[in-house]
């Protein structure tokens, strides 16, 4: 078992080489001394590492980025480190045991920190636990006989955060959807335009006050700053998809180990995000309940012989599992293929079909030809995208961390792309109303929450120093 203190006394990652010679050296003449102060300066300044966890029922992941890792040109990005380990203390998206969620984030971070060869500080969670929610306000400021600028913007933003109320949730991403000058939309940055009037169109993604601080709490406890949190669909969508399928539009689907979770882009902005609480780990369970196996047994089979499409003599292929307990005089239960397509098949079409009626009754707008991605560990099991086609009456594909080429086979899976999509939305944007940092540290209290705070509103303080 990893020893979680031994964290804080890591020591710090030496200097390279070059630096460690020049102050080994003699003292260098005053050019040569204004040229180290300028490099120590560059230094010091330097952008830090980057570090995301994926924090979901079945696996942990951790990837690090280091700025020398990000190609603005073609907008791609090399990971420096992935290290990742089997979930512990989480369940339906939800901690349920902080010591073992806080020991396998440590894990995480700590192999992928011995790949990339540096020390970790904090890290940014994607999580689709939280009872994610998405609200979208509207504000309206006049604006004298004058171009457009950066305070007018944050009034604009000030005035739509003050219409929302959200007791005891969290602000996770405030984004603008839209701009508008004069009644006309569609504006992407109205600065140094001129107008009578400005307005803007905001998404808020919140989460839970209590699992916020929980998470910050399981952290904290792995030795690590925390620096917020992010929706894991979100953060899929900015990894799997095109820049095409955001501006045509598009729902990024997110099939996790306890929750299944949406994001809807119109005309390249997020406009909604949904989450239903059910995943691949509620098929698997299907599974050991009607085959009397262990959840080991029904992982073990649901990734070699599941299937939620019906296969050419399944009726005569038989499979065996595992019986459940330690007797050891029980034989394996053998069962034909049919009986786990149809234990499989029903949970996918009901769990699809779910978020689908969720996506409807939300009022999301959804565009007419809008395209479906999924993303997530569960949506590799074989059949689940043609029940997505079936379900949504949509063209479906299955969606990889598109723009992190150099992934190892294991980790460029769909099971990966929140992780990246985290790196994604360090190095690219998109750009937020109120930073994730200043989101994140506002209100990390210990006191009891006041139900009649309102974290959104007040983040209108920060919007003149983030924006």
């Amino acid at each position: 078992m990893l020893n979680l203190a031994t964290r804080a006394e890591a020591p710090r990652a030496e200097a390279p080489p070059v630096e460690r010679r020049k102050s080994q050296g003699p003292v260098p003449a005053s050019g040569d001394r204004r040229d180290s102060r300028d490099g120590l300066k560059a230094a010091l300044v330097r952008p830090p590492v980057v570090a995301a966890v994926d924090l979901g029922a079945a696996k942990v992941a951790c990837f690090i980025m280091k700025p020398e890792g990000v190609r603005k040109g073609d907008r791609t990005l090399t990971t420096a480190g992935v290290g990742y380990v089997q979930s512990r203390g989480v369940r339906g998206g939800a901690i349920v045991n902080l010591d073992e969620a806080s020991e396998a984030i440590a894990q995480a971070v700590e192999r992928a920190e011995n790949v990339a060869g540096v020390n970790v500080q904090s890290v940014t969670v994607a999580t689709a636990g939280g009872q994610l929610t998405s609200n979208r306000v509207a504000g309206r400021v006049s604006i004298g006989a004058r171009p457009i600028g950066d305070n007018d913007l944050v009034r604009a933003i000030s005035n739509a955060l003050a219409q929302i109320k959200l007791p005891g949730r969290r602000a996770a991403h405030i984004l603008p959807i839209s701009w508008s000058v004069d009644g006309q939309g569609g504006v992407r940055d109205p600065r140094a335009m001129f107008g009578r009037t400005l307005g803007v169109e905001l998404l808020v993604v919140s989460v839970s006050e209590a699992v916020f601080q929980t998470l910050g709490a399981c952290v904290e406890r792995a030795h690590l700053q925390f620096e917020g949190v992010v929706a894991a669909p979100f953060v899929s969508a900015l990894a799997a998809l095109e820049e095409d399928e955001m501006d045509l539009g598009s729902v990024c689907i997110d099939m996790g180990g306890g929750s299944t979770s949406a994001a809807v882009f119109t005309a390249g902005s997020l406009v909604h995000v949904e989450t239903v609480p059910v995943g691949g780990q509620h098929v698997t369970q299907d599974i050991a309940r009607g085959l009397s196996t262990s959840i080991a047994g029904a992982e073990r089979i649901k990734t070699l012989h599941g299937s939620a499409i019906a296969s050419a003599n399944e009726d005569r292929e038989m499979i065996e599992a595992p019986p459940r307990g330690d007797d050891p005089g029980a034989g394996p239960v053998v069962a034909p293929r049919s009986l786990l397509k149809g234990i499989i098949a029903p949970r996918v079409e009901e769990t699809l079909e779910l978020l689908r009626d969720r996506l409807k009754a939300s009022g999301a707008p959804v565009e007419p030809g809008a395209g479906l991605v999924l993303t997530g560990g569960a949506s590799q099991l074989a059949g689940v995208r043609e029940v997505a086609v079936r379900v949504f009456d949509r063209p479906v594909r299955l969606g990889r961390p598109r723009r992190v080429p150099h992934l190892a086979d294991a980790a460029s899976g769909p099971a990966f792309t929140a992780a990246a999509g985290i790196l994604h939305r360090a190095a690219f944007g998109p750009r937020e109303a109120v930073s994730a940092k200043a989101l994140a540290s506002a209100k990390l209290r210990r006191e009891p929450l006041d139900p009649r705070a309102n974290p959104v509103a007040k983040a209108a303080s920060w919007l003149r120093e983030n924006l």
